[in-house]
């Protein structure tokens, strides 16, 4: 088929990710669950979307394919990467210490308290 084997395949120069179907996993699946429940904002739901899109934020793969947004949201991605694969730890925190930090990042970012899954 000639339209799937041209440059661009199916999509348009410029169309955005957002028109873009990706590799349905975990990231897709917590950014559809979260995009419309949270007040993440759009850098950080780009964040848990697009972390482990490393041909895009990396390599430099479907550029031809981004919009103005992408962008934007592509800064966002790149310097959030060395806090994803690089800061783990064998130490097992205490939950207990933790769970302060994060009941007051799900009050700030899901106010509604209850997810749709």
């Amino acid at each position: 088929n000639s339209v799937y084997s041209s440059k661009f395949g199916i999509y348009s120069p410029g169309c955005g990710l957002e028109n873009v179907m990706l590799c349905w996993g975990h990231d897709e699946y917590l950014y559809h669950i979260v995009k419309d429940q949270s007040t993440i904002p759009a850098e950080g739901l780009a964040m848990i979307r697009y972390h482990s899109f490393y041909p895009w934020h990396r390599e430099g793969a479907y550029h031809e394919l981004m919009n103005e947004h992408d962008e934007k949201m592509l800064e966002a991605v790149r310097a959030f990467n060395p806090y994803d694969l690089y800061s783990k730890s064998d130490e097992v925190p205490d939950p207990e210490k933790l769970k302060p930090y994060y009941k007051e990042l799900i009050d700030e970012y899901f106010p509604k308290k209850v997810l749709r899954w």
